[in-house]
C-alpha cells in the first residue's frame, strides 16, 4: 500500500485556541465565535446545526454567556468539572451529540492532571522524570483535539515565558520574552487559529477595549492582524477555507515505528550480565560446598583464588565480565567435569558461544584446564621460552602502571563512555607470588609474579 495519496483538504472542523490574562474577553469571544459558526452553517447543513453547543466549564463562565447562546436559538449543555479524565470523555461525547465544544479553561485540566499524579506518587513537586508520563497522557487530548470530527474552541490562561538576557554590564538578567498558554508546553502548536486576547484601558476616558491579536493562522489570511472587540466575522476568512460539512482527518495516529525498535531498546546490558555471571559462580560453589564449616569455607576461598585470582569483593565490584566468564568456565570444568556454557565446545560445533554475536569469530581457545572432579593442586609456573620473566613492581604513577599492564598483554574491557582506569598497587614494592600465597601465571609469553598487583575496572 502506497504511503502517499493525492492531496485533498481534510481540515473540515474549526480548531481554535484563545488565550489571555484575566478580564481579556476569552470566554465572551469564544461564545460569540460559536454562535456565529452555528449560524453560518445553518444554511448548508441544518440537521447538524440543530445540535446543541457543549460547554466544558471550569470557571462557571457558561452561566454568563448562556443568555447570549440561548437568545440565538441554540441549546446549551454544560459540564462543570476540572478532571482531565472528563476532558477526554467530553471530546468523545461532544463528537456524537454536539455541533461545537467550548473548553474554558484548559489550564485547569493541565493543573489537575499534574496534581493527581503528585497525589498518586505522594510528592509535593514534580521531578524531571515525571514529565515523560505527563506529556504522554496529555497527548491523548491533543490527538483528540486535532483528529476529532468536531469544532473545538479552547480557552486558556496566558502566562509569560522567561529567558536570561545579557545587560550592558555583561550580566545575565531574567526577563519576560514572550506569552504562551498556561498548559502543557507544546499546546500552542495544536490549534490552526491561535488568538491572544488583550485588555486595554484609555486612562483619560477609562474606556476599556478588548483586542484579539492573531498569533498563528495556518491559512495566513489573518496572521499578525489585530481586531478590537472581536466577533465571528473577524475570524470568518480562516473559517471559509475549512471544508465545512466534510470529514475531519488531521493526522493518522494509528501508524507507529514499534516494529523498528529492538526489544532491549539497544541498551548496554553489561551490568546485568555481570550479575548473572556472579550468581552462577556463587550457585556452583554452594552446589558443591553447601555447608558453612571451616573446611568448606576454606575450599571455596581456595577455588576463587585459583580460578579468579581474587577475593569475592574484588570479583563483585571491579572484575570485568570476560574474566568472570572465563573463571567460571574453568571452575565449572573443575567441579562438574564438563565445560560451561561460556566454553569453546559451542563455538567448535558451529554455534556462537554465549554472548557472542552471529558472524563474529570466536576468540582463541583458552589454555587447557584440568577436568577432574576435585580441584587439582597448583603446579609451579615455568618460565616460557618467549622471553624472560617480567616482574610486577610498584608503579610511581597511573601512567606507569598502565604501561606495565599493557606490556604484560592485558587488554582492558571496553567501558561505556569512559577510559579504562588502572588501580594503584596494593602494596609498595614487589609483591612476589609466594608472599601473596597465589601461584604465578603466564600471560602473553611472560611470567607474571602476582595477579593481584594491578587490575582493570570494567
Amino acid at each position: 500500500m502506497a504511503l502517499f495519496t493525492k492531496a485533498e483538504n481534510t481540515s473540515a472542523r474549526l480548531k481554535m485556541g484563545i488565550m489571555g490574562f484575566a478580564g481579556s474577553g476569552k470566554t465572551y469571544t469564544a461564545a460569540m465565535t460559536a454562535i456565529g459558526l452555528v449560524e453560518h452553517m445553518r444554511a448548508a447543513n441544518p440537521a447538524e446545526t440543530c445540535k446543541p453547543i457543549f460547554f466544558l466549564d471550569t470557571e462557571s463562565g457558561s452561566d454568563w454567556v448562556k443568555p447570549k447562546i440561548e437568545g440565538a436559538g441554540i441549546e446549551l449543555y454544560t459540564a462543570k468539572t476540572r478532571a482531565f479524565s472528563d476532558l477526554l470523555m467530553a471530546v468523545s461525547e461532544a463528537e456524537e451529540n454536539a455541533s461545537i465544544l467550548l473548553v474554558d479553561s484548559l489550564t485547569h485540566f493541565w493543573v489537575e492532571l499534574c496534581d493527581s499524579y503528585m497525589r498518586a506518587r505522594k510528592r509535593t513537586r514534580l521531578q524531571f522524570e515525571d514529565w515523560a508520563y505527563l506529556k504522554k497522557e496529555w497527548r491523548k487530548f491533543t490527538d483528540l483535539f486535532v483528529n476529532s470530527n468536531l469544532h473545538i474552541v479552547i480557552c486558556g490562561r496566558a502566562g509569560y515565558e522567561y529567558d536570561y538576557v545579557e545587560d550592558e554590564n555583561g550580566r545575565k538578567q531574567l526577563e519576560k520574552t514572550d506569552v504562551k498558554m498556561k498548559a502543557e508546553g507544546e499546546m500552542g502548536y495544536e490549534p490552526s487559529l491561535l488568538v491572544l486576547m488583550e485588555r486595554e484601558t484609555d486612562m483619560q476616558t477609562m474606556r476599556v477595549s478588548r483586542f484579539a491579536r492573531i498569533l498563528k493562522d495556518r491559512s495566513t489570511r489573518l496572521d499578525g492582524q489585530s481586531f478590537a472587540n472581536p466577533g465571528f466575522a473577524d475570524f470568518l476568512p480562516h473559517i471559509e477555507l475549512l471544508r465545512l460539512g466534510g470529514k475531519q482527518m488531521g493526522v493518522d495516529t494509528t501508524r507507529s515505528s514499534d516494529s523498528t525498535i529492538p526489544a532491549d531498546g539497544g541498551r548496554d546490558n553489561r551490568k546485568i550480565q555481570r550479575k548473572i555471571a556472579l550468581d552462577e559462580i556463587q550457585s556452583l560453589l554452594v552446589l558443591h560446598y553447601p555447608g558453612q564449616t571451616a573446611v568448606e569455607k576454606k575450599s571455596k576461598i581456595e577455588l576463587l583464588r585459583k580460578h579468579f585470582q581474587a577475593a569475592w569483593t574484588e570479583m563483585e565490584e571491579v572484575m570485568p565480565l570476560t574474566r568472570l566468564r572465563a573463571g567460571y568456565d574453568t571452575l565449572h570444568q573443575a567441579l562438574e567435569g564438563v565445560p560451561s556454557r561460556y566454553g569453546q565446545p559451542a563455538a567448535a560445533a558451529g554455534r556462537p558461544a554465549f554472548g557472542q554475536a552471529e558472524g563474529v569469530p570466536a576468540p582463541a581457545p583458552a589454555a587447557a584446564t584440568s577436568t577432574a572432579a576435585a580441584p587439582a593442586a597448583p603446579q609451579p609456573a615455568t618460565e616460557p621460552a618467549a622471553g624472560p620473566p617480567v616482574p610486577v613492581h610498584a608503579a610511581a604513577s597511573h601512567q606507569e602502571a598502565a604501561a606495565q599492564v599493557i606490556a604484560l598483554g592485558y587488554e582492558p574491557e571496553p567501558a561505556k563512555a569512559k577510559q579504562p582506569r588502572v588501580r594503584r598497587p596494593r602494596a609498595n614494592g614487589a609483591l612476589p607470588a609466594a608472599a601473596a600465597g597465589h601461584p604465578a601465571e603466564t600471560v602473553a609469553g611472560h611470567t607474571v609474579a602476582s595477579h593481584y598487583a594491578y587490575d582493570l575496572a570494567p
